[in-house]
């Protein structure tokens, strides 16, 4: 075996430890957390079957390239609680020491390619990277409207904030804001949100 097929099976190895950076969403059942492996099989199969429903023209392999780098440097960094301001002090930084760490693991012109990759997702850089941003939102949302919003009201997430936090893909195109609007209703109906604040319905 050459180096360079023995330096791409280390980062193979090396980022199947992506299966244990648990998340603070939960999976379906509500039973446990989902991992970083499983969002980001999720938002595949989201942005699979919903990049032709949109009615925006994207590259559908380079959203699936982006969306399987996305996530890859919280091996080291960690994930970071969309709604914990103070964790997300420092995020970038931590980030982007953790994507020097990890890609160098690969030969030079594969470490270039992923760490591009990785920067064209954070810097909402092309359409694609866009669509890929929208959908991380849209998974999340969609498994807390699923578990009746269970990580939500652990955390004491307001309306506001999921609203915030959501224009992202919410206002991008008028087939998200339908699918948006329907998943809202959804979420008020279950009383979805943090117990203190259901008073503001």
């Amino acid at each position: 075996m050459n180096d360079r097929i023995e330096s791409i099976l280390g980062f193979l190895t090396t980022i199947d430890a992506l299966k244990d950076v648990e998340r603070r969403t939960y999976v379906g059942t509500g039973e446990r957390r989902e991992n970083d492996a499983e969002h980001t099989w999720h938002m595949c199969m989201f942005a699979l079957l919903l990049h032709r429903e949109i009615g925006e023209q994207v590259n559908i392999q380079r959203v699936l390239q982006l969306i399987l780098v996305h996530d890859l440097v919280e091996i080291y960094a960690g994930d970071t609680f969309a709604y914990d301001a103070a964790g997300q002090s420092g995020k970038a930084q931590r980030e982007e020491e953790a994507a020097k760490r990890l890609f160098s693991l690969l030969p030079p012109d594969l470490e270039a390619d992923l760490y591009a990759l990785w920067r064209e997702f954070e810097e909402l850089a092309t359409p694609e990277a866009h669509f890929s941003h929208a959908v991380d939102r849209m998974q999340a949302f969609v498994q807390n409207v699923h578990t009746g919003g269970k990580a939500w009201r652990e955390h004491g997430v307001t309306r506001s904030q999921v609203m915030e936090r959501n224009a992202v893909w919410n206002t991008r195109n008028e087939s998200f804001a339908a699918l948006f609007q329907t998943l809202w209703s959804a979420a008020e109906a279950a009383g979805t949100f943090a117990q203190e604040f259901d008073s503001s319905n």
